[in-house]
């Protein structure tokens, strides 16, 4: 006695098909933003690298206790309480 052979519908199977290539669509997407995300974090440890090392050396230039204004350029003093918060921070 032969089993009888089923077979989906044409919208049945269209609509697997569809989902299943969406489905690997995402799987990609997500691998490519895991990857965007990695490459991400190496620029921030490269830019948080050269920040430091220029900020060393305007350390030496203006002192350790000059606060620079990112937006005017303009270099003044840390205030007395300003320089206490930072230690007790």
């Amino acid at each position: 006695m032969a089993k009888e052979s089923k077979k989906l519908t044409a919208e049945e199977l269209t609509l697997l098909q569809k989902l299943q290539q969406e489905f690997n669509g995402a799987k990609m997407n997500l691998g490519d933003t895991l990857l965007q995300q990695s490459k991400l974090m190496e620029t921030v440890e490269v830019i948080k690298k050269k920040f430091g090392e220029q900020e060393l050396i305007l350390m030496e230039k203006y002192g350790k206790d000059a606060v620079i204004n990112l937006e005017t350029g303009e270099v003044s003093e840390k205030e007395a309480e300003e320089a206490k918060m930072e230690v007790t921070k």
